[in-house]
Protein backbone atom coordinates (compact mmCIF):
# COMPACT_ATOMS: atom_id res chain seq x y z
CA UNK A 1 0.00 0.00 0.00
CA UNK A 2 1.41 3.70 -0.61
CA UNK A 3 1.74 5.84 2.07
CA UNK A 4 1.91 9.50 2.18
CA UNK A 5 3.40 12.01 4.18
CA UNK A 6 2.81 15.73 4.35
CA UNK A 7 5.51 17.73 4.09
CA UNK A 8 4.41 21.31 3.12
CA UNK A 9 1.43 23.54 1.98
CA UNK A 10 1.14 25.91 -1.43
CA UNK A 11 2.10 29.66 -0.26
CA UNK A 12 2.27 31.29 -4.25
CA UNK A 13 1.28 29.88 -7.35
CA UNK A 14 2.79 32.10 -10.43
CA UNK A 15 0.72 30.70 -13.18
CA UNK A 16 3.28 31.76 -16.04
CA UNK A 17 6.32 30.08 -15.43
CA UNK A 18 4.22 26.70 -13.61
CA UNK A 19 6.49 27.62 -10.29
CA UNK A 20 4.40 26.60 -6.83
CA UNK A 21 6.23 28.47 -3.57
CA UNK A 22 6.13 25.53 -1.13
CA UNK A 23 6.56 26.11 2.87
CA UNK A 24 8.08 22.95 3.48
CA UNK A 25 7.31 21.13 6.89
CA UNK A 26 9.71 17.95 6.02
CA UNK A 27 12.96 17.32 4.14
CA UNK A 28 12.27 17.28 0.14
CA UNK A 29 14.83 16.02 -2.47
CA UNK A 30 14.81 16.32 -6.42
CA UNK A 31 13.56 13.04 -7.37
CA UNK A 32 10.98 12.12 -4.57
CA UNK A 33 7.86 11.17 -5.59
CA UNK A 34 5.07 13.78 -4.20
CA UNK A 35 0.87 13.99 -4.44
CA UNK A 36 -0.50 17.71 -4.11
CA UNK A 37 -4.07 17.84 -3.33
CA UNK A 38 -6.38 20.56 -3.68
CA UNK A 39 -10.25 21.24 -3.83
CA UNK A 40 -10.64 20.02 -7.40
CA UNK A 41 -8.75 16.77 -7.25
CA UNK A 42 -5.25 15.66 -6.67
CA UNK A 43 -2.65 14.90 -8.93
CA UNK A 44 1.42 13.26 -8.49
CA UNK A 45 4.42 14.24 -9.94
CA UNK A 46 8.34 13.73 -9.58
CA UNK A 47 10.55 16.73 -8.07
CA UNK A 48 12.58 17.45 -11.05
CA UNK A 49 13.15 21.27 -9.94
CA UNK A 50 13.74 22.52 -7.21
CA UNK A 51 14.89 26.19 -5.81
CA UNK A 52 15.67 28.51 -3.29
CA UNK A 53 16.20 31.97 -4.06
CA UNK A 54 16.91 31.19 -7.96
CA UNK A 55 19.48 28.79 -7.37
CA UNK A 56 18.92 25.05 -8.31
CA UNK A 57 18.99 22.64 -5.32
CA UNK A 58 18.77 18.82 -4.71
CA UNK A 59 17.31 19.46 -1.22
CA UNK A 60 15.40 21.16 1.31
CA UNK A 61 14.29 20.67 4.74
CA UNK A 62 11.54 21.80 7.60
CA UNK A 63 11.50 25.47 7.44
CA UNK A 64 12.80 26.06 4.30
CA UNK A 65 10.11 28.39 0.86
CA UNK A 66 11.61 26.52 -2.05
CA UNK A 67 10.14 27.09 -5.56
CA UNK A 68 8.88 23.81 -7.19
CA UNK A 69 7.70 23.49 -10.85
CA UNK A 70 4.67 21.97 -10.93
CA UNK A 71 3.08 20.21 -13.83
CA UNK A 72 -0.42 21.05 -13.32
CA UNK A 73 -2.14 24.75 -12.22
CA UNK A 74 -2.96 24.93 -8.73
CA UNK A 75 -4.33 27.71 -5.57
CA UNK A 76 -2.41 28.72 -2.64
CA UNK A 77 -3.46 26.38 0.30
CA UNK A 78 -2.67 23.36 -1.79
CA UNK A 79 -1.09 20.33 0.37
CA UNK A 80 2.32 19.00 -1.07
CA UNK A 81 2.45 15.52 0.49
CA UNK A 82 5.67 12.65 -0.20
CA UNK A 83 4.57 10.05 -1.56
CA UNK A 84 6.36 6.59 0.37
CA UNK A 85 6.37 3.59 -1.33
Amino acid sequence: MVEKKLIGKISHFYPKISVAVVDLEDTLRKGDKILIERASGSFEQVVDSMEIEHKQVVEATKGQSIGLRVIEKIREGAKVFKIIE
